[in-house]
């Protein structure tokens, strides 16, 4: 895969996406105060609401964020119009404020929030697949694009049809819809975003050669076909294609964690740093999550459900997250602000970017709640999971601080 920055946006462009982002994360670590463990399963409206924070305001936020930088960068391709991500983040924002308001306290307020969410995702389609348009040669890294993209419309529908049913405008059965929602938006974008994003970043920040993509593209294959499979169960309300999609989707993160072995034993890059340690912690947390999910299969206990579910979002995803944020920020503030005086001046290296006392504090901290409220997830006592919330909310000021100083990062007061 070949790199190139010459179609790479400003980063006055990105820049919001990931401040933002950082701000949701830190009010999403804050509301969780406000569970009480041994009665989170009848707090339905409450937990809704905080997904859908987390994974709107924070989770997407940064995809969007991200592929507005990388989707031309890998596909070599401009823009098709990148001034409309100028929109993009607000109406996001917006919609998000209003549809976790919705399910929190006022359901009226639902299909607005919807509507306006469903606006900017539908604006990042177009201009994605306009953007795509334009390549002449399709690879496999554009074909997942492609896909999660697809994945993302057909889910965004859906749930628009579910947030109208939960305000009581359309009579829906919202419980069928639910699967297949989580489905195609999250594993069917979210999780295919972050596999095809993997074969080309992975690689390039750990120096990784001389090894195959098998593993990881017979992962997107299966993936993408257990997201159809779970779909058509909810059509047919068949229990036997629901569990087959399961199994397929359990199998196909098993691939994906394997050829992430694979590219870290073929690193040539050894050096312990941030990043390192997050994507180490963040594929620990997906292998015991992958655990806790056959378990939950075979018996699905409520807690078995509650854990995994945790360490996908606070551990996983949130890991690949931030880890990569380390890297990304600083090398496009360098590049915008520094490169084009190399060999003129002075200039900071990329290492004098990273705070890198601080982000190790917000690493341990970070990593230290998502163990101890799995903990206490787990054993329904909340005195752990309260615990556990106090220290990762420590992290989450910290995350802030890193990216506001990368951000801010100024050469007269670092060189």
């Amino acid at each position: 895969m070949n790199i190139s920055t010459a179609f790479a946006p400003p980063f006055k462009l990105i820049a919001p996406y990931f401040i933002i982002a950082a701000l949701v994360f830190l009010c999403s670590a804050a509301l969780l105060f406000g569970f009480n463990v041994e009665l989170i399963h009848n707090l339905e409206g409450a937990v809704l609401s905080w997904v859908h924070l987390f994974l709107l305001g924070f989770v997407m936020m940064i995809i969007f964020g991200a592929m507005a930088q990388l989707v031309p960068v890998v596909l070599e391709v401009g823009h098709f119009a990148v001034d409309l991500y100028y929109a993009i983040y607000p109406l996001l924002l917006i919609g998000t404020i209003l549809m976790a308001l919705g399910f929190y306290t006022y359901p009226l307020l639902l299909p607005f929030g919807g509507i306006i969410a469903f606006i900017s995702f539908s604006i990042f389609l177009i201009e994605t697949f306009l953007t795509v348009l334009r390549v002449k040669k399709i690879n496999f890294v554009i074909t997942t694009v492609i896909v999660a993209n697809l994945f993302l419309l057909f889910g965004l529908i859906i749930g628009i049809i579910m947030a109208l049913g939960y305000a009581g405008i359309l009579s829906v059965d919202i419980y069928s819809l639910l699967k297949t929602h989580v489905f195609l938006v999250f594993f069917g974008y979210v999780g295919i975003t972050i596999m095809g994003m993997s074969l080309i970043l992975l690689p390039m920040f750990w120096l990784s050669h001389n090894f195959t993509w098998n593993y990881v593209k017979a992962a997107l294959i299966i993936l993408s076909i257990a997201i159809i499979i779970v779909c058509i169960s909810t059509l047919l309300e068949n229990k036997i294609f629901e569990y087959l999609g399961y199994g397929l989707s359990i199998l196909a993160f098993f691939l994906y964690f394997y050829q992430i072995y694979i590219i870290y034993k073929t690193r040539v890059r050894i050096e312990i740093d941030i990043y390192f340690k997050s994507m180490v912690f963040s594929y620990i947390c997906l292998s015991i999550a992958l655990i806790l999910g056959v378990l939950y299969l075979y018996n699905p206990r409520q807690e078995l459900l509650l854990t995994f579910s945790w360490l996908i979002f606070a551990g996983y995803i949130t890991f690949i997250i931030t880890g990569h944020l380390y890297k990304i920020i600083p090398f496009l503030v360098w590049y915008e602000r520094f490169s084009p005086y190399v060999g003129k001046r002075k200039v900071p290296m990329l290492v004098d970017l990273i705070p890198k006392k601080s982000s190790n504090f917000q690493f341990l901290s970070t990593s230290i709640g998502v163990i101890i409220v799995a903990v206490g997830l787990y054993s329904g006592i909340d005195i752990i999971y309260k615990s556990g919330v106090s220290i990762l909310f420590i992290g989450s000021i910290f995350l802030l601080k890193d990216i506001l100083f990368m951000i801010n990062f100024k050469e007269e007061k670092n060189v």
